[in-house]
């Protein structure tokens, strides 16, 4: 009976101290419900220059911070804008090069976008191709950069590139090559030289998917190509870095890329556009849902920015073009 009545005690109060636990942890007999997690996917379309940075950097670090999945997919910005305004795709965030191809998609798709980083062009090589050690000197300033435009020049070297018509790439290197011609005063024949044809040709068998460009030169097919520098730091190209005067990375010298222009025919149309520095934009399509909103309000944040610029990216001051940006995306 001893022992009885000393267990008695013993159990009322563990059973109190099991309740108190049980009170904080799930609220014994509370009606208040705990916190659900967020649910969902945003599902972003993307300029193919940023494949890396979203799927090895943005997407776990943006999966972890915010619970939403990411699912994307990349293409030249030109396309990514026609397949949307087709309706062929259906993203609920676009991110592009250059807000000329979202503006577009004003204002059934959207009606603002906002520019965050900006990046500039450099020329990428095979490093164990048959010019590589031409390549290298003038990488590294044992020749100087003017001779870049002669050895681009070589009959037999294989250079590649992406489509004018479509792709802000595309579009940047030709740019890059007309700044080239008259800031190093180059023959006036220069640049079509190089691209083998006119400017605005977009049947040139240097034409590549911007998607498949770089994996083309890394497998030693191309000499040479054209790309951006983050492309180049990410993917661990050998390239050549250019000055700002013609590498359209510079916003003090807005007023000189306008300078060069590619003109070419898109849908029995003629197309002129000109040089500007060059941003990264993005927007939320249709309807934003959470998942997007989160994802746009990460990239805008500063651990979003933090991994642009890790990837060589130049961070800029977001900045809002259009109407109607949801209220939650504080800039």
């Amino acid at each position: 009976m001893a022992l009885r009545n000393r267990r008695g005690p013993q159990a009322a109060a563990l059973l109190a101290i099991v309740c108190i636990i049980g009170l904080a942890a799930a609220g014994c007999g509370s009606s208040t419900p705990a916190a659900s997690k967020p649910t969902g996917t945003v599902n972003v379309a993307y300029a193919s220059s940023l494949q890396y940075l979203n799927e090895k950097m943005v997407s776990p670090a943006f999966t972890k911070a915010t619970g939403y999945k990411f699912s994307g997919f990349g293409a030249s910005s030109g396309d990514l804008e026609s397949d949307i305004a087709s309706g062929e795709i259906h993203p609920n965030v676009f991110e592009s090069v250059g807000g000329d191809n979202i503006t577009p998609l004003f204002p059934k798709f959207t009606k603002w976008y906002v520019q965050y980083a900006g990046t500039s062009m450099v020329v990428a090589y095979n490093p164990n191709g048959k010019y590589a050690s031409q390549f290298k000197a003038i990488a590294d300033g044992s020749k100087p950069l003017v001779d870049l435009f002669t050895l681009l020049q070589t009959p037999g070297l294989r250079l590649g590139r992406t489509d004018p018509a479509s792709d802000p790439q595309g579009r940047d290197f030709i740019y890059m090559l007309e700044l080239a011609q008259s800031y190093y005063h180059l023959p006036s024949d220069t640049v079509t030289n190089i691209l083998g044809g006119p400017t605005g040709s977009t049947t040139s068998s240097q034409i590549y998917a911007e998607s498949a460009l770089d994996s083309t030169l890394q497998s030693g097919q191309l000499d040479a190509s054209s790309a951006f520098i983050t492309q180049a730091i990410e993917l661990h190209l050998a390239y050549i870095k250019l000055p700002p005067a013609i590498n359209l990375g510079s916003f003090a010298l807005a007023s000189t890329y306008q300078n060069a222009s590619v003109t070419y025919t898109s849908s029995g149309a003629s197309v002129t556009k000109h040089g500007s520095p060059q941003v990264i934009d993005i927007t939320i399509i249709g309807k934003p849902t959470p998942a997007a909103l989160a994802f746009v309000k990460y990239t805008l944040s500063k651990a979003g920015l933090a991994e642009y610029k890790t990837g060589g990216f130049t961070l800029l001051s977001p900045t809002s073009t259009g109407s109607g940006i949801p209220s939650s995306i504080k800039l």
